[in-house]
């Protein structure tokens, strides 16, 4: 099956970062797994960035899910990281499908210079699998269940106790914007960054720090109040499957736990809200301020933010993408060379989003959040 084009910083683009899985590949790989099946075909191939994924055909007409990365980006401890924490989501019922293991029972593989994980299918519906990531829901229902469901694993994670991730790429962290200085936070965590700090000149640091740190300087005085819990990271629409296609589908899957971390569930919400709530990719960034209402209500429902949760999330809202974001140019720059995309990263993304939230809009939005979490207002 040929691989269609994969989605970029700016929409669908034909060349792909990461060579597509091939069913030769597929059969070298399962052979490290107990199937008594081998690889048949390749019926699918993802179209999402940072590594490589396929739904794979075997003999007995069993389906499986493959997933490869460069080692530089998730190589097997970070990978242990993720299933250790999608394992104890399982123990409390949340639909969450574990790797299958290798012969010699690890839940991921290296070879060939490439990590492997293997999944079984999730049930359901991938609804959203030709859907560009970060876009809005369906309908306002889906949004209501999403926010019931990240509720349900912020419930679940209270008593997951490991500590927070190393600093790799492409986390969902805030090791850097919860330093009471910004300007150290940033020095201290881009070191981990391939190249970050020789991509960015003193002048573009200058400028990072004018934009957020007006943010920072709010953020400050509520660090101590923070309780930390680790979160899915990215919890968007297309990182769960659904019990069908219409308006009212509930989620029945829940995947792609790359970007998780030890954070605290104040901050994985509002990650939830920038990543769902606001088009970023349309030209007008227009606020869905239904689905976010929606959205809301459904997680309040299950888990009610403390006074002080509602202002951390406000509060951390327009601070979220910070780290990602600067991860995204380390990324594009160092591993791809693709200096176009990492500075879309730079550009549009890190300081695109900070300023908007800095103008009218997006200070109407967070004036919004403030009042709808307190209680006072219904919608924006």
């Amino acid at each position: 099956m040929a691989a269609p084009g994969q989605f970029g910083v700016n929409g669908v683009q034909a060349e792909r970062h990461w060579p597509p899985l091939t069913l030769a590949e597929a059969k070298r790989v399962l052979a490290f797994f107990p199937n008594s099946a081998a690889p048949e075909t390749v019926l699918w191939h993802g179209q999402r960035p940072f590594s490589a994924t396929a739904l794979t055909r075997l003999t007995d007409g069993t389906v499986l899910f493959l997933k490869r990365h460069d080692p530089r980006l998730r190589d097997q401890n970070a990978l242990t990281e993720e299933h250790d924490f999608m394992a104890h989501l399982v123990r409390h019922h949340l639909p969450v499908t574990s790797p299958l293991k290798t012969q010699n029972g690890h839940s991921a593989l290296t070879d060939h210079g490439w990590v492997y994980e293997v999944f079984p299918p999730l049930p359901g519906l991938d609804l959203y699998r030709d859907v560009q990531s970060w876009e809005p829901f369906l309908s306002s229902k889906q949004a209501h269940t999403a926010g019931s469901a990240l509720a349900r694993l912020h419930l679940a994670a209270t008593d997951y106790t490991a500590p927070a991730r190393p600093d790799r790429l492409l986390l969902s962290s805030f090791n850097a914007i919860t330093y009471p200085d910004l300007e150290t936070g940033l020095r201290v965590w881009s070191a981990s960054q391939p190249d970050l700090n020789a991509t960015l000149n003193p002048q573009s640091w200058q400028q990072i720090l004018s934009v957020l740190e007006p943010f920072h300087a709010k953020l400050r005085p509520l660090l101590m109040d923070i309780v930390p819990c680790w979160g899915h990271g990215d919890w968007h629409p297309s990182n769960q499957f659904w019990t069908s296609d219409t308006p009212d589908a509930e989620i029945c899957g829940i995947f792609d736990f790359g970007m998780s971390d030890r954070t605290c569930a104040a901050y994985d919400l509002a990650v939830a809200i920038e990543r769902t709530a606001i088009s970023w990719l349309s030209t007008d960034y227009r606020v869905s301020s239904d689905q976010l209402t929606a959205l809301l209500r459904g997680y309040q429902n299950i888990r009610p933010l403390t006074p002080q949760e509602c202002k951390l999330v406000v509060t951390f809202l327009p601070l979220v993408h910070v780290e990602f974001a600067l991860s995204e140019v380390a990324y594009y720059s160092a591993l791809l060379r693709d200096e176009a995309s990492a500075h879309v990263a730079y550009a549009d993304y890190l300081l695109g989003h900070a300023h908007w939230f800095a103008g009218h809009e997006g200070q109407h939005l967070l004036n919004w959040l403030r009042k709808t979490l307190n209680g006072t207002a219904v919608c924006p």
